[in-house]
């Protein structure tokens, strides 16, 4: 019995990390949410990740939910409040608001925190061989470029060459094997010195080949064979080899 190709990603940090990567990336006011505009973007990664048949964890479905019932409550009409006394009615943005806040924080001290670990780590000493080989050796870092960059470039892909109804309807688990096309996908980087556009990674139209070859992308950067960079939001990806061969 053929079982459809599914992926968790560990890289999904959760819904709050992909709304406040739209906030970012649209220039949002976090304390002026426009919910309409949010819930579709946050909808069509949504829509994507299930077009690639990625295993979404439920709390993304959940956090769909809310943000279409908050939308639902803003279209509503006010009501005229009556009564000066009355206790005024609560913006139904605020807890999301307020989660999103706290989340910044944690994630600006977890930075935060993350760095100061660096910096103490290159006050160890070492041996002068065992520095000049870690200089020629090391790997460059994936940057900033997130898990949701790159499927907005998968996104504006497949709109752009209308592949929003691929060829295949399931993916087959044996039809690419994975490991053959991390081989595949780092061979073509290789030849490339000055990177490839990440849209080149993908000739075929069909979804067994769409999916396998995300994935691939995903473990190889993953591994830090490669690395995805992007000058500008919206702007085209590419895909460039780490291990300088």
């Amino acid at each position: 019995m053929d079982q459809s190709y599914r992926v968790k990603l560990d890289t999904f940090e959760g819904p709050l990390d992909l709304l406040l990567h739209l906030v970012n990336q649209y220039e949002i006011d976090i304390y002026d949410i426009p919910v309409a505009q949010i819930t579709e973007q946050y909808m069509h990664y949504i829509h994507t990740m299930q077009q690639l048949e990625l295993n979404i964890a439920s709390e993304y479905l959940v956090m769909a939910a809310t943000l279409l019932e908050i939308k639902s409550q803003m279209l509503l009409p006010k009501q005229e409040i009556e009564d000066p006394d009355e206790e005024y009615m609560e913006d139904p943005r605020e807890e999301l608001m307020q989660r999103l806040v706290e989340y910044r924080k944690y994630k600006e001290a977890a930075q935060q925190l993350k760095e100061k670990e660096a910096e103490s780590r290159q006050t160890f000493m070492r041996p002068p061989t065992a520095f000049l080989h870690a200089e020629i050796t090391r790997p460059e870092q994936k940057g900033d470029i997130s898990i949701y960059d790159m499927l907005d470039a998968l996104k504006r892909m497949t709109e752009r060459h209308k592949w929003t109804e691929p060829l295949e309807t399931k993916v087959k688990s044996g039809d690419i094997p994975l490991e053959k096309r991390m081989t595949e996908v780092l061979n073509t980087v290789k030849q490339s010195r000055n990177g490839i556009a990440f849209e080149q990674l993908f000739a075929y139209p069909s979804r067994s080949h769409i999916v396998v070859t995300f994935i691939a992308i995903l473990e190889l950067m993953k591994n830090n064979e490669v690395t995805c960079r992007q000058e500008k939001h919206f702007g085209e990806l590419y895909v460039f080899n780490n291990l300088g061969e």
